[in-house]
């Protein structure tokens, strides 16, 4: 079986979050590179964003995608590790209609063979929310790169078989003319 049967691609609207503390839209390496990839990918960049690493303030946005219509998949990187401050999966996980644990799994099987035994410091995540996918990726670029071109390219791509998130996914509306 083809991993890609005959349909048309489907571009999704995405928004981008960066959780950090030290870096801005200007240094945002991560934020850039899954921008980056989801622009090549034919997908549109719905929002990005940059916070500081605060459970709460995290929270308020993540929710307010989630509430939004255009909002389909929401991309968070950083704020998963063990530090003090490292809240993200706090700040979503209780936000989540469903949970997608695979994605975790999947994710640190493989970083493995980048990193090794360091992936199950990893607290990636996701899961869907009013129909949208919400996925939490660690700051590095590197991990951003691997969840993308791992996980969220084919599963971002109603052409992607045997399933995909797409079918799962709220509808966008469409655009109005301006007619």
């Amino acid at each position: 079986m083809s991993k890609h049967a005959e349909s048309v691609f489907v571009p999704l609207n995405i928004a981008v979050l960066t959780v950090s503390d030290t870096r801005s839209l200007d240094t945002d390496t991560s934020g850039g590179l899954l921008v980056e990839r989801l622009q090549g990918a034919g997908h549109h960049l719905a929002a990005r964003v940059l916070l500081k690493d605060d459970l709460y303030r995290i929270r308020a946005q993540v929710a307010q995608w989630i509430a939004e219509d255009e909002v389909q998949v929401v991309l968070i990187t950083g704020g998963t590790g063990f530090t003090g401050r490292d809240s993200t999966p706090e700040a979503v996980a209780c936000l989540l209609d469903k949970q997608v644990d695979g994605f975790g799994e999947l994710f640190r099987q493989i970083s493995f063979d980048d990193i090794g035994t360091s992936t199950i410091q990893s607290r990636a995540l996701a899961g869907l929310a009013n129909g949208t996918l919400v996925c939490c990726l660690p700051g590095s670029t590197n991990a951003c790169r691997t969840g993308w071109d791992g996980i969220l390219a084919s599963q971002l791509d109603v052409r992607h078989r045997p399933c995909n998130f797409v079918a799962h996914l709220k509808q966008a509306p469409a655009c109005e003319s301006r007619g």
